[in-house]
């Protein structure tokens, strides 16, 4: 299993962006987390099989309807989250 977490960064906050990344994550099968950060960015923890975290990552760059996505920062990490995909509180 790997994990990502990334940094989405543009117009990702009132968009609906946490909801849509659930969805598309859960349909490819990753496990994590996502949440709003205070400076406007969309944090997320993802794991799962390489073709997983892949997929969800090319979407991201997408976003929901209304999203307007500048960057996409992906670095690795050790977390193990645990199964299913999860809306935090904002950080």
């Amino acid at each position: 299993m790997t994990t990502r977490r990334l940094i989405i960064t543009g117009r990702v906050q009132g968009v609906g962006y946490r909801y849509w990344m659930c969805d598309v994550a859960e349909a490819a099968g990753a496990s994590g987390w996502v949440r709003n950060r205070r400076d406007g960015s969309v944090e997320a923890v993802v794991a799962g099989d390489d073709g997983a975290i892949d997929m969800v990552i090319a979407a991201c760059w997408q976003g929901p309807p209304g999203a307007v996505v500048a960057d996409v920062a992906v670095t690795i990490v050790a977390e193990e989250p645990a199964a299913g995909f999860a809306i935090l509180p904002s950080a």
